[in-house]
């Protein structure tokens, strides 16, 4: 199990910063493993290509100004639902790929459990920072998100144990503050709907 941990470790972390940032999950991971700071699993060697790179380069770029500016980052986030939690279950899977089919599908299901997992903590953390008056909350958050992502997966692959035991300590804040989270996704979508005369 032990030989396993550096694979287990990127395929959670890769799912993991997916649900924060899937655009510049795929940008730096391709980058790396461009670069040669890494090798890439068989299965994510595509990431490096020149075309994922300038396309995922400009989504970052996209991203990292919609992810700025209140109520448009909580839209972004609904319409990204759909793509950070496949995203976050291809790449565990991809990760996992050189380990067989098996590892790559159970990577795939815990991968996108834990992409939804922090996607909801995103997103909800999200709402309840867009519903303050004040206008600077919402731009440290997005800038915090903007260095959490790196960092993760740098820890991920320099000491796969301490991200592990962090990733469990994250899920387990996630449960915890599931009723919060879910209240500020409720607020914030009672201020998006239409009120009905």
């Amino acid at each position: 199990m032990s030989a396993y941990l550096p694979e287990i470790a990127v395929a959670a972390a890769l799912a993991w910063a997916s649900g924060i940032r899937l655009y510049a999950t795929l940008f730096l991971v391709g980058l790396a493993g461009k670069l040669g700071w890494v090798v890439l699993p068989e299965h994510l060697e595509i990431l490096a290509s020149p075309l994922v790179l300038g396309a995922s380069g400009f989504m970052t770029v996209v991203e990292l100004f919609a992810d700025k500016i209140p109520w448009i980052d909580s839209v972004w986030d609904a319409v990204n639902t759909f793509i950070r939690v496949p995203g976050g279950a291809l790449l565990a899977a991809a990760a996992m790929g050189d380990s067989g089919a098996g590892a790559a599908l159970a990577a795939a299901i815990i991968g996108g459990t834990i992409a939804a997992s922090t996607h909801l903590a995103k997103a909800g953390a999200r709402a309840v920072v867009n519903t303050s008056p004040e206008p600077f909350s919402n731009f440290v958050k997005s800038s915090a998100e903007d260095l959490l992502v790196p960092a993760g997966l740098f820890t991920a692959v320099a000491a796969p144990v301490i991200f592990l035991l962090a990733l469990l300590v994250f899920l387990g804040l996630v449960a915890w503050a599931l009723p919060t989270l879910w209240r500020g996704v409720r607020r914030l979508m009672s201020r998006i709907r239409p009120s009905r005369s």
